[in-house]
């Protein structure tokens, strides 16, 4: 059985708001900050940026969603956002289009005796900025999308994407999609709980190495994915003997725009439009305060 996100209607403005005009303005966000071509794809002003993430941390404000709610998303997005920046700042990788390496300003170059190697790692002001703007772009992209599952009503998954314009099969298709990752996680604690009836320790023992541990893990994934597999099946057959896709498909729920949210929608388009401008004129680049120099 499929499962959904802790939905809750708590009647705030950001619930009352089309569904569609939400995706819509959260497309146009992501693409303004990630995705705008140029020197550097999208954003990398971090004033802009920071813009950005206040806009989009405002909507979770205004929506009232908890922070028992985002918990484990947002402790997952930190370490994933923290690691890849500081990987990036070590290295200097990833920045290509960015900047230059041949314009960095050395701030600071330590030499590090190791096992007998003499390491020089090498601190810019271009790679610290970088890795702030990196860190906020990520944070930003999570704020934007996290509200989305929490706010959106499950039963206005189909019918939303039928009336963005996509086929019967691909809105069906997306609301499967936005059920599959709940689902996962209740059948991965079903299958925890289960093995740990039958006297299975899943917890890292001391003296196991890492191989030992990913080993540990085998008797959860190997069941986790047969049973997605069959669910996935069940599903599908469940679809075929009622007939799904022979004849156009009707949806109960009916959506219109009010006044708030084509004011919503042109405000995403307005910030989507200004990103492309600003790009084309020469700015979103990466700013580095002048007093890193």
């Amino acid at each position: 059985m499929l499962v959904n996100w802790a939905y809750t209607d708590r009647g705030t403005l950001y619930h009352r708001l089309d569904p569609r005009a939400r995706i819509i303005f959260m497309c146009c966000a992501l693409i303004a900050v990630g995705f705008v071509p140029g020197r550097g794809a999208g954003m990398w002003d971090l004033r802009l940026v920071a813009g950005f993430l206040v806009i989009a941390f405002l909507q979770i404000i205004i929506s009232r969603i908890t922070w028992k709610q985002m918990q484990r998303f947002w402790i997952v997005i930190t370490v994933i956002a923290v690691m890849l920046s500081v990987i990036t700042l070590l290295t200097g990788r990833g920045s290509v289009g960015v900047y230059s390496a041949a314009d960095e300003h050395i701030i600071w170059s330590p030499t590090i005796n190791l096992l007998g190697m003499s390491l020089h790692p090498q601190m810019s002001a271009e790679r610290l900025t970088y890795l702030v703007t990196q860190i906020m772009r990520m944070m930003t992209f999570a704020a934007l999308a996290v509200t989305i599952p929490f706010t959106f009503d499950p039963y206005m998954y189909g019918i939303t994407f039928r009336k963005l314009g996509f086929g019967d099969k691909i809105a069906y298709a997306m609301d499967m999609a936005f059920r599959f990752i709940p689902t996962l996680g209740r059948d991965m604690q079903t299958i925890m709980d289960a093995q740990r009836a039958r006297g299975f320790e899943l917890e890292s023992r001391e003296g196991m190495n890492l191989f030992q541990r990913i080993r540990n893990f085998a008797p959860l994934l190997i069941p986790l994915t047969i049973g997605s597999v069959v669910s996935g099946e069940e599903i599908s057959d469940a679809m075929d003997l009622r007939g799904f896709g022979i004849g156009p498909r009707t949806w109960l729920p009916q959506l219109k725009y009010n006044l708030v949210d084509w004011v919503y929608l042109i405000f995403g388009i307005l910030l989507l439009a200004g990103a492309i401008v600003a790009k084309r004129a020469g700015f979103g680049g990466l700013w580095v305060p002048p007093w890193l120099y």
